[in-house]
């Protein structure tokens, strides 16, 4: 008899109504590619708990804002982490799964980021501008954040939101990382068109930034994206650290690009799944 082939339950949202992008689309491919390798499953956030006893490891990919769901999310990984159950991304992650109190930390830590927050009394800390933005500490895919003028900056700074100062950037850029290997870049060349995306080919200083944030999450598996924007000074400063579901903009690249970083994700898969001593036979 064949070996058997090693289980994955896919958490996707497929009907999640991303702006720009078709979250649906993405998960199609990469499972349809990902199949060639892995039994899968595809199930909604909300069933995980419910399921992941039955597989070998979860895939978190295009789930949503956890916000959506945040008590089935808790759940889930109160018991992945109860029970062992391998979840790749792993559950260490310190950028976005863990809340944006990581752009605080950076900020103390001098990083190149965009200076933030947390507080109404350490607004003094913020560049001054004329404008800020207010972002809630749980956020993602821009769900509640404001544009606030600097009169009205120090009001909503205090609980569960963050304040920076807003940057008239000339474009962002993303960097996808698969265990810490660099795959590709793409970027917004319009700043009103966030997902209007285009193959960017990174400098070596570009990637040197990129990096700095990808070894400071420590992450040995997983997918990655480090996006940032190009700061009127010309220096990168970092916008996010996605580490929990990072939309991979795959229809943005070319089918060479496209097929290595399938492949990249397909052999750390397996290793992932023989390190965490669950990969069958």
């Amino acid at each position: 008899m064949p070996a058997a082939r090693p289980r994955i339950l896919y958490v996707t949202d497929l009907a999640y109504p991303a702006r720009g992008r078709r979250y649906c689309d993405e998960d199609i491919f990469l499972t349809s590619r990902l199949r060639e390798e892995f039994d899968l499953a595809l199930c909604h956030p909300r069933d995980a708990t419910a399921l992941m006893g039955a597989f070998d490891a979860v895939v978190v990919r295009n789930s949503g804002p956890v916000l959506g769901y945040l008590d089935a999310y808790e759940e889930f990984r109160a018991r992945a982490l109860a029970t062992g159950v391998p979840v790749y991304n792993p559950l260490t992650g310190r950028g976005d799964m863990a809340g944006k109190q990581y752009l605080l930390d950076l900020t103390d830590a001098g990083m190149p980021v965009i200076p933030t927050v947390g507080r109404p009394e350490d607004l003094h800390r913020l560049p001054r501008a004329d404008r800020y933005v207010v972002k809630p500490r749980l956020g993602a895919d821009s769900h509640g954040l404001r544009i606030v003028p600097a009169a009205e900056a120090s009001a909503p700074a205090g609980g569960d939101v963050l304040v920076q100062p807003y940057v008239d950037f000339a474009y962002e850029v993303s960097f996808y990382f698969v265990d810490q290997d660099f795959q590709y870049a793409l970027h917004a060349p319009d700043p009103a068109a966030r997902w209007r995306l285009e193959p960017y080919s990174p400098t070596p200083g570009d990637l040197d930034f990129a990096r700095r944030f990808v070894e400071w999450n420590t992450l040995s598996h997983g997918i990655q994206r480090v996006d940032a924007c190009r700061a009127p000074g010309g220096e990168l400063l970092l916008v996010e650290l996605e580490d929990l579901n990072p939309y991979l903009s795959l229809d943005a690249l070319d089918e060479e690009t496209r097929d290595a970083f399938v492949a990249a994700t397909t052999v750390s898969l397996h290793r992932f799944l023989r390190e965490s001593g669950d990969a069958p036979g």
